[in-house]
């Protein structure tokens, strides 16, 4: 796995008081520094892998990108660590010579726990689709979109290793598994999937669904609209502020989908009455 995971001795100790000493596998947490023009863009904590991927997406979440042609080169930049070996922490990003940084970048630190904490105002959160996302005519059948999470925790070898890592997946409207992604920050591993689909040529990703292993946070649900994704469904509940966007954008978000059952807060006649499962009533604990 090289930097993903990292091995450390922990002592473990059990419901009857014994203890032990063993070798525990844990996801590796490290800083990336995103620079354009020599200019710090943002430092995100992430799990290392797919970098270029989480650099193409988090533009693409950003509205500063929104194909392959506007982004003309990712690069890593020098830099050595304590023992001499090169970091792969600093990545150079080049745009297209129309593009400018549109708007405000981020200038303080964002943790792997938040992808907003860090931006330089509450008016630059918001980021507009430039897709129609309302227009999508993608149907899931509800039986499809309850097997996601499964489907989609099946695909997940980090976690199989470490069990600290969020995940999220695009699938198309039958279940297929088009990418995968893990990371110890949920927003981190959507910027993977959808800049994975920027560098494909796949954007928008009209007809696709986004299934994360966690909650669905408004930043979450920005980040399927900005990439034209027409269906985002959560393990865990949606805040308000979550529901309200996707209810404006017109983004179907299904929630608390496990156990065969889920709850939709928008759009739900993606989701036809033609499924046999019982939505209505479904709880989260």
């Amino acid at each position: 796995m090289g930097r993903i995971t990292s091995r450390r001795k922990v002592v473990q100790a059990r419901g009857d008081g014994a203890r032990s000493t063993l070798l525990d596998t844990l996801a590796v947490e490290e800083p990336l520094e995103i620079r354009s023009a020599g200019e710090v863009m943002n430092v995100t904590m992430r799990t290392p892998g797919a970098d270029f991927d989480l650099v193409a997406g988090w533009l693409v979440g950003e509205g500063l990108v929104r194909g392959t042609r506007e982004l003309t080169s990712m690069s890593y930049c020098p830099g050595l660590d304590d023992h001499g070996r090169q970091t792969y922490n600093v990545i150079e990003v080049i745009l297209a010579d129309h593009l400018g940084i549109g708007r405000a970048p981020r200038t303080t630190f964002a943790s792997s726990a938040c992808g907003i904490c860090g931006t330089a105002s509450l008016e630059s959160v918001r980021v507009a689709s430039p897709y129609d996302v309302a227009a999508d005519r993608l149907e899931i059948d509800g039986a499809v979109l309850a097997a996601l999470p499964d489907r989609l925790r099946s695909a997940q070898v980090v976690f199989e290793r470490t069990g600290g890592l969020h995940a999220a997946g695009l699938f198309t409207a039958d279940g297929g598994l088009l990418c995968i992604r893990e990371d110890v920050g949920r927003h981190n591993a959507v910027d993977k999937v959808i800049g994975w689909a920027l560098r494909e040529g796949l954007l928008p990703l009209r007809g696709h669904v986004l299934q994360v292993s966690g909650r669905a946070s408004f930043e979450l649900v920005q980040k399927a609209a900005v990439a034209g994704i027409p269906v985002l469904s959560a393990v865990s509940a949606p805040s308000s502020l979550a529901a309200d966007l996707a209810e404006e954008a017109g983004l179907t978000l299904a929630g608390f989908v496990r156990g065969g059952g889920f709850n939709l807060y928008s759009r739900p006649e993606r989701v036809p009455d033609r499924s046999r499962l019982a939505v209505s009533g479904t709880r989260g604990t």
